[in-house]
């Protein structure tokens, strides 16, 4: 077992998404089965109470890779010596709220956040965010983060990715294991552009193209894409809240991969700090395909795209410089 202990912040942290994260973070299932962990546990004040329980839980759970933890509503408290924050907590979606309304609410959140990863955390924190609007969160808490690299910002696509591998499983009737580097390109919203064209899938014959395997294009280019898009909401129609396990299973996918490397050849999907790539403007949280090594993530080069992607790469894109235009009017008001 590592002598060294990582701070590990989790905001939101007596909801239900982070009801199911906070356990996988302690099996190892995020670090490795040799990584010792400083829980830092935030949510707001009400919610601290209901934080004791899981305490309680954690520690009747009898964890060896736990070794304290801070439960809090204080921020300063809550940020001090993070080496990674998995920000959850955010201001949901109410009914009759407009776009600009969550927009602004969220900005106000996400800024102090930002403000104290630089004044509290550790100098090369990892940060995720989660909480919708995941992308514009990441980059309100990048921009108000000064001296944190931008690229240690990222936000979850992760659970689009997997939700297309699942899709595409179905469809090909094969285990979703066999299926590789489907990708999520923009943002996590209804625009976002689930890519099976540089994904395979390992049949008994072979290393197979997703477009050979399954012989639908219009099911490719048609259901495959708006299922993806629209599996959230399907799931909260269907049990009347939002995704939490399969959130917490793609947070934790989406750390383990970013701190100890993607297997060769695999892409995984990030939100990360667009660099120019694949003409998509700087200054934007992005899902791109990366792979990961050391800790770092690079983008993946040089993929081809046709008319349809780069139609449906524009749509996403114009979406998220709307969203940042009018954040970044919030955040400096």
């Amino acid at each position: 077992m590592s002598n060294e202990v990582i701070n590990v912040l989790i905001t939101g942290a007596a909801g239900q998404i982070a009801y199911s994260l906070i356990f996988n973070v302690c099996k190892g299932d995020m670090f490795g089965l040799d990584q010792r962990i400083k829980l830092h546990l935030l949510d707001i004040p009400q919610m601290v109470d209901s934080l004791k329980g899981v305490v309680m839980e954690i520690q009747d759970g009898a964890y060896p890779l736990i070794t304290d933890i801070v439960t809090t509503a204080d921020v300063k408290e809550a940020f001090t010596g993070v080496h990674y924050a998995i920000l959850v907590g955010a201001m949901p979606r109410r009914e009759g709220m407009e776009r600009a309304d969550l927009l602004k609410a969220n900005a106000a959140i996400f800024k102090v956040q930002g403000k104290a990863l630089a004044e509290h955390s550790d100098k090369n924190v990892k940060v995720l965010v989660v909480g919708n609007p995941a992308n514009t969160n990441a980059l309100i808490a990048q921009v108000s983060a000064n001296g944190i690299p931008k690229e240690n910002f990222t936000c979850l696509t992760r659970l689009d990715q997997n939700r297309a591998k699942s899709q595409i499983a179905l469809k090909a009737g094969v285990n979703v294991k066999d299926v590789h580097n489907v990708i999520i390109w923009g943002n996590h919203s209804s625009t976002q552009y689930p890519d099976y064209r540089c994904g395979y899938i390992n049949l008994s014959t072979g290393k197979t193209p997703i477009s050979t395997a399954i012989k639908d294009e219009k099911w490719l280019q048609g259901e495959f894409i708006s299922t993806v898009q629209k599996r959230g909401a399907a799931v909260i129609a269907a049990r009347k809240l939002s995704s939490a396990a399969s959130a917490a299973k793609a947070i934790t996918d989406h750390m383990h991969d970013w701190v100890l490397g993607t297997a060769e050849g695999e892409y995984v999907s990030m939100g990360v700090y667009s660099d120019g790539s694949y003409g998509v403007p700087e200054g934007i949280i992005f899902s791109f395909p990366v792979k990961c090594a050391n800790g770092k993530y690079t983008i993946v080069q040089g993929l081809q795209m046709d008319d349809f992607s780069k139609n449906l790469i524009n749509i996403t894109t114009e979406e998220l410089v709307a969203e940042k235009t009018t954040a970044l009017k919030f955040l400096n008001e």
